[in-house]
């Protein structure tokens, strides 16, 4: 099993780093430390295969850690990622010339983390691989002549079936070996090769560089870390490899040439940088998206607080942007959040976040503020620009309220800004819009419309307000209705019928969506069992689940009670959780999944693609489906990145064995091309909106009788 080693002087660092490490691989043994001191003891009887070390610690910083660490035999080609600060750059150098494979960047993104990890273990393995094997080969060169030419044979054999491009050059940069693999990369044999300089194998540019390297090889003695490099081909294409170089001796124990070794690690990065881009920006503007703002708050709160400096975080809801969405449609709507995008990017310029919020909500992270002042200016330039007073202007019209909170005086935490700044925007809409308003630490009306709302819930619940809504999930390839899905809707006495958008997230955050989330868990079951008992078959029943459910609930035990008490079979329920709920990974969750699974429901992952999407979760836990979110199918027949994104996400899922639904299926050209890419299930407004009970009944007898449109 690879060794992980983690040396940091930070107990919640070696926290993370650990959890993190324990996701690269099976069976991944982590050591950790909290000085270097420690870890050259244990490492002087024991091996690692990956190190990772913080920069700044007692007794012993980084370099000189790796300085250490290089001093060992057994650990001169051990990759080794040292953590440094954004303005560490001195560290940084100092840390490459005692020998570092690579740097992470503190504070440590996850993605990036788990990425250049996983990278540098796989050249880990490649590497003893061949050293092994080299050294048993070693080991028959001994024999009679006869074996030692079988031996030369295999070593060759070996090279030419490694998953690798191998060379070695003499110390004038000829070529005295290439392998299959690699010379076949430029249509060549390895004899073509042999005895020419390493330009005509890799090229001029990265001939120059790599004899370069070779130099400092030859300085040192010594092999040199791992690193990523990217290759353009004479066609275009783009490959990334993991590339590393040693030195070769003759019988004399004299370097007498180099060793190259490159993997190609570019379908594994491309897919890392699929996913990450999924998880950090929004498919409709492309800006950053709520979770890669909060990362950005996260930094500058941590840069202010090196240095003092204050910046402002403005949130931006459009006015009237519904009455657009009902004048003219979904389409007009979604072509002016674009506009609004791409306008308040060219105007902030690169030195300015712009993300969008969701819905028509955008935000604007203003770094090194003199004061509120300079907030407030561009708040009005950003809405002189919403609103177009310069007739010339290509920019949209429409109006804007604008909330605005400066760090660190209204908050130290991204949550806390973000609030603010929302309820700030709330204010500037409540007084008619097209404003702008700070945060204020007495704003109560917008509290006390939260609080009422809260206390119309709890009533709800007691006056039986709530309903379901139901729609239907379609097989792609039969066109049958194989279930459908239960849709919260709330009757509200004064504000009719509600849909969840209104009301769940402050459920969610004043914990009232347990009780109601239990009632939607057996209602769809009680429903599902009596559509059953009359007749209508084996309709799967989807129901959503929250993450605060599993914080709060033993949703398993939950989950069988309901079961029992219903009759319904559990093979037919179909529990969809958010990607929340298993990023937020730990021993209760993964105990009620298990008992999820034992009672034989199904368990499905929704809108996917939308949060923190990893494969690692995915692998880990039982899942059967994953949902594509409708945002990324409404625009699938006109923007090739939409198509690329859920592509990307079917072939993902039929890879790990799990079936693929896409919701938000609203016309003909959507549903065709779904097919085509082999999506497996789909729902959405062409075949039927969240209708209720009986009229889903009726929607149903009405299509099996031979009147649905064929999809």
């Amino acid at each position: 099993m690879p060794a992980v080693l983690i040396i940091d002087d930070s107990t919640t660092n070696r926290r993370i780093y650990s959890e993190l490490a324990r996701q690269l691989e099976p069976n991944v043994y982590v050591e950790t430390f909290e000085n270097g001191t420690e870890a050259l003891e244990w490492l002087a009887e024991q091996r690692a295969d990956l190190i990772i070390t913080d920069y700044k610690m007692p007794k012993m910083n980084g370099a000189e850690l790796v300085r250490a660490v290089r001093a060992l035999p057994h650990l001169r080609d051990v990759p080794i990622i040292v953590v440094t600060a954004y303005d560490d750059r001195k560290f940084r150098v100092a840390s490459l010339e005692a020998g570092a494979t690579d740097f992470l960047l503190s504070p440590v993104d996850h993605v990036e983390f788990l990425a250049r990890s996983r990278n540098l273990l796989k050249l880990r393995r490649q590497h003893l691989l061949l050293a092994d094997r080299a050294e048993q080969l070693e080991i028959n060169l001994s024999a009679k002549d006869q074996l030692l030419r079988e031996s030369r044979e295999a070593l060759a054999q070996v090279i030419d079936t490694v998953p690798a491009f191998i060379s070695a050059s003499d110390l004038d940069g000829r070529c005295v070996l290439v392998n299959a693999q690699q010379a076949a990369s430029i249509g060549k044999v390895p004899n073509d090769l042999v005895g020419q300089p390493i330009e005509s194998l890799i090229g001029e540019e990265r001939g120059l560089l790599s004899r370069q390297l070779d130099q400092l090889v030859l300085r040192t003695g010594k092999a040199i870390a791992p690193r990523e490099e990217e290759v353009v081909t004479p066609g275009g294409e783009h490959y990334i490899y993991l590339t590393n170089k040693a030195p070769l001796h003759d019988g004399a124990g004299r370097i007498s040439g180099i060793l190259t070794t490159s993997i190609d690690v570019t379908q594994r990065r491309q897919i890392e940088l699929r996913l990450e881009y999924l998880a950090n920006h929004d498919s409709l503007t492309g800006l950053p998206n709520r979770l890669l703002l909060r990362d950005h708050l996260r930094r500058e709160l941590a840069r202010g607080r090196r240095g003092n400096q204050s910046f402002a975080l403005h949130f931006i809801d459009l006015d009237r942007f519904k009455a657009v969405n009902d004048a003219h449609g979904h389409h007009r709507g979604d072509q002016l959040l674009q506009d609004v995008a791409e306008s308040l990017t060219r105007l902030l310029g690169p030195g300015l976040t712009v993300a969008r919020l969701g819905g028509d909500e955008f935000a604007v992270l203003q770094p090194d503020i003199n004061g509120p002042e300079d907030a407030e200016r561009l708040a009005v330039t950003i809405l002189r620009m919403l609103i177009g007073e310069d007739e010339n202007s290509s920019s949209p019209r429409i109006g804007a309220s604008i909330g605005i909170t400066v760090a660190p005086l209204d908050g130290a935490d991204p949550d806390d800004l973000l609030r603010n700044s929302d309820q700030a925007m709330y204010l500037a809409k409540s007084v008619g819009g097209n404003t702008v308003r700070f945060f204020a630490a007495d704003m109560a009306p917008l509290a006390s419309q939260r609080a009422q709302m809260e206390s119309d819930m709890r009533d709800a619940l007691k006056r039986r307000e709530f309903l379901l809504h139901y729609q239907p999930l379609v097989d792609l390839r039969s066109g049958s209705v194989i279930g459908t899905e239960a849709l919260l809707r709330w009757a509200h006495p004064q504000h009719g019928l509600l849909a969840p958008g209104a009301f769940l997230s402050l459920a969610e955050e004043s914990g009232l969506i347990v009780p109601i989330n239990e009632w939607v868990l057996r209602e769809a079951c009680r429903q599902g069992m009596a559509w059953r008992q009359a007749g209508m078959g084996d309709l799967r029943m989807a129901v959503n689940l929250s993450p605060v459910q599993f914080r709060r609930q033993k949703v398993g035990e939950l989950v069988r009670s309901v079961i029992e008490e219903s009759g319904f079979a559990p093979e037919l329920l179909d529990l969809e959780l958010t990607e929340g709920i298993l990023i937020d990974y730990n021993e209760t969750v993964s105990e009620q999944m298990r008992l999820l699974r034992s009672l034989g429901v199904s368990l499905s992952v929704d809108d996917f693609g939308t949060g923190y999407s990893s494969l690692n979760y995915i692998r880990n836990f039982p899942l059967q489906r994953l949902k594509i979110d409708r945002s990324f199918v409404k625009d699938l027949a006109i923007d090739p990145r939409a198509l690329a994104i859920v592509r990307t996400i079917i072939d993902l899922g039929h890879n790990l064995n799990l079936k693929v639904l896409a919701e938000g299926v609203e016309e003909v050209c959507q549903l065709q091309t779904l097919r085509a890419e082999g999506c497996d299930e789909v729902q959405g407004y062409y075949f039927s909106r969240p209708v209720p009970a009986e009229m889903f009944v009726q929607w149903l007898a009405h299509r099996e009788g031979g009147n649905n449109p064929t999809p």
